[in-house]
């Protein structure tokens, strides 16, 4: 790949990406938010590094726009941090979502490139977290980069990003979390309030 095409090129996998999504997952998804807000249920949104990042975004507009309670552990540092210290990394999901008191009409959503991974050991605090969510039947979502990790294989509904080059399964899987995440609360089923700019435009 010659750098001078490389712009070109990432983009013309997003394309790739887009054209091979399942609508019919994304609208599940709508609707399994929808009865999550009808039931009153929770929606905690997990993820480390970008997922993190993305979990953060998407947690204040699914309060915002469509009126769930919402949380990202992340979120607040100081307790994730002094988990880790205390318990260690893989429990800081995990003792965040007891204390929550996690439950059966909640939602467990996973955004992370390669879902957990215990083989690998990588993000153990997603799998212990989704092993948690299945212990107390809660909903378990994500939006993932492959099929091959423990959200993908233990979630009610995940969104398996298909991998068109190797070299950018990170950064294609994180833009599109974002991409899917703002498509989903602003779904007229789901969208119960407007961004400040699209209220001013009417």
């Amino acid at each position: 790949m010659e750098i001078m095409n490389f712009t070109a090129y990432y983009l013309s996998c997003a394309k790739i990406i887009i054209d091979q999504l399942y609508t019919t997952q994304i609208d599940h998804l709508v609707d399994l938010l929808v009865s999550l807000r009808q039931s009153n249920g929770r929606l905690f949104i997990l993820g480390v590094g970008g997922g993190a990042a993305n979990a953060s975004h998407a947690v204040s507009d699914v309060r915002k726009l469509s009126g769930i309670q919402a949380y990202a552990p992340t979120d607040n540092i100081a307790e994730i941090t002094a988990i880790t210290n205390d318990s260690g990394w893989s429990a800081t999901f995990i003792d965040w979502l007891t204390t929550s008191k996690l439950c059966g009409k909640d939602m467990v959503m996973v955004f992370s490139v390669g879902g957990g991974n215990e083989y690998y050991g990588l993000s153990p605090n997603i799998v212990d977290a989704l092993s948690l969510a299945g212990e107390v039947g809660a909903t378990i979502c994500g939006i993932v980069g492959r099929n091959d990790g423990y959200t993908a294989q233990v979630a009610d509904l995940c969104i398996v990003l298909p991998t068109i080059d190797s070299d950018l399964i990170t950064p294609l899987t994180e833009s599109f979390q974002m991409l899917l995440w703002h498509l989903v609360v602003t779904h007229p089923l789901l969208q119960i309030d407007s961004p400040t700019w699209e209220a001013i435009a009417k």
